[in-house]
């Protein structure tokens, strides 16, 4: 898929880093500690390469969501907290936080939904590759906190199902989002959040970064460090 990473990529000026790292062999220096508002090539060299490894990895039982969200007296879990910070268009909330009405836009694929039901709250680093990344050597807690993480608004996104369920578990060398004039922003995104939570990058996932960091050259990345 790298052979279609510039696709559209000239109309794009949002966000992230290229990471230009020889081989496999030679990791980047780690995150550093503080915030960070960084251009895309020198956010993408902050990421250390290392190979992937899914051994042991079970969605359900390793990654706790959704829980109870930032409010616990709400009633509203991590999932419906996230729709209602995204709508355009606040839906009407009755008991248990149930939600009807409402208008969100799927940045993915410019789709606008008007149904929460036909929304996913995708991760947008997805769980696998999160495990694959380094989460894999968390506690239970970190990797629930990493689960619903509302403490950076890249974390959670609400999507159209259809987006969530072709990206997957991929990573940006195969899958991007459909609507090229968002490239530049989801690449920032995927960068900022593994900066957030100290996660590395395979080699071909720092080859297609750089790729699409050349072509999102005045996209910015900011991030937080997770606590």
């Amino acid at each position: 898929m790298i052979k279609n990473m510039l696709r559209g990529a000239a109309a794009l000026s949002l966000l992230l880093t290229p990471l230009a790292l020889p081989s496999a062999a030679v990791a980047a220096p780690a995150a550093p500690a503080a915030a960070g508002v960084l251009n895309v090539a020198d956010a993408v060299e902050l990421l250390p390469i290392a190979l992937e490894d899914r051994t042991g990895y079970e969605r359900e039982s390793q990654f706790k969501h959704w829980n109870k969200g930032l409010d616990p007296g709400d009633g509203c879990h991590t999932r419906n907290e996230v729709l209602l910070a995204e709508a355009v268009e606040s839906p009407t909330v009755s008991a248990r936080c149930k939600l009807a009405g409402g208008t969100w836009l799927s940045y993915y694929d410019g789709q606008e939904v008007t149904d929460p039901g036909k929304l996913d709250i995708d991760h947008m680093v997805p769980l696998a590759e999160a495990w694959d990344s380094g989460a894999s050597a968390w506690t239970a807690a970190r990797r629930e906190a990493y689960a619903n993480d509302q403490g950076a608004a890249a974390s959670l996104v609400a999507v159209t199902g259809r987006s969530n369920r072709s990206k997957s578990d991929r990573d940006p060398q195969d899958w991007m989002p459909p609507l090229p004039d968002v490239h530049c922003r989801y690449i920032s995104e995927w960068v900022a959040t593994k900066l957030r939570w100290g996660l590395t990058v395979d080699q071909g996932e720092a080859d297609a970064l750089k790729v699409y960091a050349e072509a999102c050259e005045t996209t910015v990345v900011h991030y937080t460090p997770a606590p």
